[in-house]
């Protein structure tokens, strides 16, 4: 844990603590009302008192966030959340400090800045909101829009290559990476509570549904039809199952995933079993996206990708400021300055 820990709560807080008097602008039946929702609820278990938390947005339809939820907070620069967390972070490491972004707040003008927050691992929370559109811009493609997408500003369609966020956040070695959706609250709410339980960069993407810009995008995913066929529920420790009669799972030939029935053939014995320690498979795991160089219809995996200990650069400046001081005493800002060469003006 960090040299300067985060205070508890002196009372215990409810989901009601953390709402405010403002009304909440979002399009009726925003996928955002219920991520907001599964936030009020899960902040009270960390017993963080309000005082000590700070939710930081950029701009976009998420980036209202801070203005919805009773703790300190900031609606800051599009794309710039996560540099400003990082210098509040550096400044004040205990605080519990929550960046609220979108797919094109984040991962286009402000992906720069993602991937080095990621990379230095501040110990901060990210939650990315997927809509693979822009929704406050009024429905133009974004960064995780699909190619071919056909918007406001691609009428024949977008020729861009899509980015994969969790592929992106495992390059730039986040230590923590997931994936939740708004229309699990039960799921998301753990994801939540897990990104938080984690000392270093955590990095949750949310798939959001935009329905006036981009409704249904995962309509596959949440419905009841097909959800099961189509999602891969990540559980520590537990082979790669899925399907409405748990009789489909993922296991590996070499490093290839192969998709298999369970039967006569192949048992959950045979199975990859998930170890979010293991950034070679978590990086496979982010590849289900209908790979070419995988054989047939992959789910889309939810939870918990990787998870790994690592240095928090809060943690490394502070103990580095310690030791300056131990052996050459406080500095004095007017000597510094002024530098070593100096003039006098008669």
């Amino acid at each position: 844990m960090s040299d300067a820990a985060i205070p508890t709560a002196a009372t215990p807080l409810t989901a009601k603590d953390f709402t405010t008097d403002q009304e909440v602008r979002w399009c009726p039946g925003c996928g955002d009302y219920s991520i907001l929702k599964q936030v009020q609820t899960i902040l009270p278990q960390t017993g963080i008192p309000r005082e000590q938390i700070v939710i930081i947005s950029g701009i976009g339809c998420s980036s209202r966030f801070p203005y919805y939820m009773n703790t300190y907070g900031m609606h800051s620069i599009h794309g710039r959340a996560t540099a400003i967390a990082s210098g509040l972070k550096a400044s004040r490491p205990e605080l519990s400090v929550w960046i609220v972004t979108g797919d094109g707040d984040g991962l286009s003008i402000g992906g720069n800045h993602t991937i080095h927050l990621l990379r230095r691992n501040f110990d901060v929370n990210i939650l990315l909101f997927n809509n693979q559109i822009y929704g406050l811009t009024k429905g133009q493609y974004s960064p995780t829009s699909e190619i071919h997408k056909i918007t406001k500003s691609t009428p024949m369609g977008s020729l861009d290559h899509p980015f994969n966020p969790l592929a992106l956040a495992m390059g730039a070695e986040g230590t923590f990476i997931a994936r939740s959706m708004d229309r699990d609250p039960k799921h998301l709410q753990q994801m939540l509570l897990r990104a938080n339980g984690h000392h270093g960069s955590s990095f949750l993407e949310i798939y959001q549904n935009c329905n006036i810009f981009n409704d249904g995008a995962f309509e596959i995913f949440t419905e009841k039809g097909s959800r099961a066929e189509e999602t891969l529920m990540l559980e520590q420790g537990k082979p790669l199952i899925y399907g409405a009669d748990k009789n489909k799972g993922i296991r590996l030939d070499g490093h290839k995933p192969q998709l298999v029935d369970l039967g006569e053939q192949y048992s959950a014995d045979d199975l990859w079993i998930h170890d979010e320690t293991d950034f070679y498979k978590a990086q496979i795991l982010t590849r289900f996206f209908d790979n070419p160089t995988h054989e047939g219809h992959f789910p889309r995996p939810f939870g918990v990708f990787y998870a790994r200990e690592r240095a928090t650069y809060e943690d490394e400046l502070n103990l580095q400021i310690q030791e300056v001081i131990a052996t050459k005493g406080k500095g004095n800002l007017d000597k510094l300055l002024s530098g070593k060469e100096t003039w006098t003006i008669g």
